[in-house]
C-alpha cells in the first residue's frame, strides 16, 4: 500500500471535477474502502481506476488468471489430468505445496 505522501493528489485547480451517482450499495462500498484504506473518497476512486486499468492492460495481474499458475507445474503442464473436472483437488494440492 502506498502512502498518500508518495503520490500527492493534484492540486484542485489542475484536476477536473467529476460527479458520480452511486446507489446505496456502491456508496457503502466506497465508505467501507475509505475507512479500510484510511484514504479520502477521491483517493479510493483514483486507486480503483488505476487497479482496473492495470487489470485490463496486464492480463497476468487478473486474479482469476493468477489461479491458472496454481495448477500447473514448472513446465506449465498439469500432468495430463483434467483440471476442469478436478479443480478442487488441484487447488488444494497447490495450497499445500511449499
Amino acid at each position: 500500500m502506498t502512502n498518500s505522501h508518495d503520490n500527492p493528489p493534484k492540486r484542485v485547480s489542475e484536476a477536473a471535477p467529476v460527479q458520480v451517482f452511486l446507489d446505496r450499495h456502491d456508496r457503502a462500498r466506497l465508505d467501507r474502502l475509505t475507512g479500510q484504506l484510511d484514504a479520502s473518497k477521491s483517493e479510493v476512486l483514483r486507486r480503483s481506476l488505476a487497479a482496473l486499468e492495470r487489470q485490463l492492460s496486464e492480463p497476468d495481474a487478473h486474479p482469476a488468471l493468477r489461479l491458472l499458475g496454481l495448477v500447473t507445474d514448472d513446465d506449465g503442464v498439469t500432468d495430463g489430468a483434467d483440471v476442469a473436472l478436478q479443480h478442487d483437488r488441484y487447488l488444494a494440492d497447490a495450497q499445500e505445496s511449499p
